[in-house]
């Protein structure tokens, strides 16, 4: 059993590794269970990505009711796209449009989370740096030679990313600050950690629920299990 453990873990390495493209990722330390910073990470997200990125396996009233707002609210800040309270959170971009303009069409980000973790989308959202050679002038230290501009630049700021060369190849150091953004650096974390909080529910409205009913259920097992192992030996003690 112990073997079959390790031979699993080491084959999950590899995996962990393809996800995160080799670079550490931090980590997001998020609350899906906090009101509040969802409703800053939706801000974020209806005006700084769903200009071209949809989540439309997600309603607007759903948003309203989960994260405690009302539905005249959601329609007076975060409903730029329609104005149906009941229709999902999908752009008003044409496809063809944003495949002539950036070469590929933006994903949903409805499941991201879900596909790439929680840790990788705080880490990226925070690892934009300048590079002239790009399309755009970015690049990113998480998703190297991204087709996505730095849309969040006006809040970040820019920076340039400091390399050494070590054995032939280039490696990361640090980010130095080029031009300063209207959030501080620890103000700009906050911000991305509430965006990325956003992003999980999206991927799982439910979880918070799943979660709950996970304990119950646990702890039915746990009752079930004694008193059917009281009922068996009830059973059995004439037998041994």
């Amino acid at each position: 059993m112990k073997k079959l453990i390790v031979a699993l873990l080491l084959a999950l390495v590899p995996l962990l590794v393809v996800a995160s493209g080799g670079v550490h990722l931090d980590d997001a330390d998020i609350d899906v269970g906090d009101q509040g910073s969802l409703q800053r990470g939706a801000k974020y997200f209806v005006n700084y990505c769903l200009s071209c990125h949809s989540a439309k396996f997600q309603r607007f009233n759903r948003t309203a009711r989960d994260l405690g707002l009302t539905e005249d609210e959601v329609k007076e800040n975060l409903m730029f796209t329609t104005d149906k309270i009941g229709d999902p959170m999908n752009i008003a971009m044409d496809p063809e449009n944003a495949n002539s303009w950036f070469g590929v069409t933006p994903p949903d980000l409805s499941v991201i989370s879900r596909a790439r973790g929680v840790d990788w989308i705080y880490t990226y959202l925070r690892s934009f740096y300048l590079d002239e050679s790009r399309p755009f002038g970015v690049n990113n230290m998480v998703f190297p030679d991204v087709g996505m501009p730095h849309v969040l630049w006006n809040l970040q700021g820019t920076r340039k990313a400091v390399f050494t060369e070590h054995e032939g190849q280039k490696v990361f150091q640090r980010f130095e600050q080029v031009t300063p953004g209207s959030m501080s650096s620890e103000e700009f974390d906050s911000a991305m950690r509430d965006l990325t909080a956003f992003l999980s529910y999206v991927a799982e409205p439910i979880q918070l629920e799943r979660q709950r009913l996970g304990v119950r259920v646990l702890l039915f097992i746990a009752v079930f299990f004694v008193l059917a192992y009281l009922l068996k030996k009830e059973y059995w003690k004439d037998v041994h």
